[in-house]
């Protein structure tokens, strides 16, 4: 017996998709990376924390009006995607305007950050915090090997002073952050172009909620002959 197709079916669980928990992780970040390295009064503080906030809303939003309309989904699923399309950008120009580093995704910070699969703000944080514990560590290293391989005799008579320290901006906290969004941000705008495409192909397939409709009473029809 074939089953009854429901006039509404299951919709909403937004929740467990993958795209909503970045797409949420990254509101998150941004919300402390805007009151922290951007003015609170400028336009871009505001337009960004905006953005990832409709990035976030847009998907839940959109996942739970699949029950009754395929095109809401599909638009609203859509915004979102451009919304963290906008923040992306401006996570760039942040970097850009300042001549700082943007990370090729085989940097190896950036590698390290997208194998520990960070779920909050906080592991965010400490991930930060250990790079920059890494760095700390990595400078004192090499100038052991400086000060190890510089003859101390003329050392000492020609006062050759050890290496000095790479500026602090090229591996600060706002970098690192500003990268780890980014990746973020990537991955987010990856899932939810496949999911746009899947969406897309299932009201080709399927229609909206008027085919459903004419189905579910067709249906009835024939089983009240």
């Amino acid at each position: 017996m074939t089953e009854k197709e429901p006039l509404i079916p299951k919709h909403g669980g937004y929740r467990n998709l993958k795209s909503f928990q970045i797409a949420q992780l990254v509101y998150d970040v941004t919300v402390r990376f805007c009151d922290r390295y951007i003015d609170r009064r400028s336009r871009t503080h505001d337009q960004m924390v905006q953005a990832a906030r409709s990035g976030v809303q847009n998907i839940a939003e959109g996942s739970q009006a699949s029950g009754t309309s395929k095109k809401t989904e599909l638009k609203l699923t859509n915004v979102a995607r451009a919304s963290l399309e906008e923040l992306r950008l401006d996570y760039e120009d942040f970097l850009r305007q300042r001549g700082l580093p943007r990370w090729e995704p085989n940097q190896p910070a950036l590698v390290r950050f997208k194998a520990r699969r960070c779920a909050s703000a906080e592991d965010v944080r400490e991930w930060v915090e250990e790079e920059k514990r890494l760095e700390r560590q990595r400078h004192t290293d090499e100038q052991g090997r400086t000060q190890t391989g510089t003859d101390r005799k003329n050392s000492a008579s020609l006062s050759v002073p050890v290496r000095e320290s790479p500026c602090p901006s090229v591996f600060s906290s706002a970098v690192l952050v500003a990268n780890a969004a980014l990746s973020l941000l990537n991955l987010c705008c990856h899932l939810l172009d496949r999911q746009l495409a899947a969406q897309a192909h299932a009201f080709e397939t399927e229609g909206g909620f008027t085919e459903r409709l004419y189905r579910v009473r067709s249906s009835a029809r024939k089983a009240g002959k």
